[in-house]
């Protein structure tokens, strides 16, 4: 089994900051992505591990992966439009 690769264009780090303020900076912060390119979110709020996947898929962007490492998730977000 071989791990696929994703190249970021752009990471947000949105560490000890919390909700709504991981959403609100994603929502800007993909805006300088390429449509097509990828937005690395880092947060420690434990509220974005729902509030980031459903904001991608309410405002038409596509959720690609979820991580975590400790207590920081790690989101990974294509910017479809």
């Amino acid at each position: 089994m071989s791990a696929t690769i994703i190249t970021t264009h752009s990471t947000l780090d949105a560490r000890d900051t919390f909700c709504p303020l991981p959403v609100i900076r994603a929502q800007k912060a993909i805006q300088e992505v390429p449509i097509g390119g990828i937005l690395e979110v880092l947060a420690t709020d434990d509220g974005s591990v729902g509030d980031i996947p459903a904001w991608a898929k309410n405002v038409g962007h596509e959720f690609l992966n979820y991580s975590q490492d400790r207590s920081v998730h790690r989101f990974l977000i294509k910017r479809l439009q």
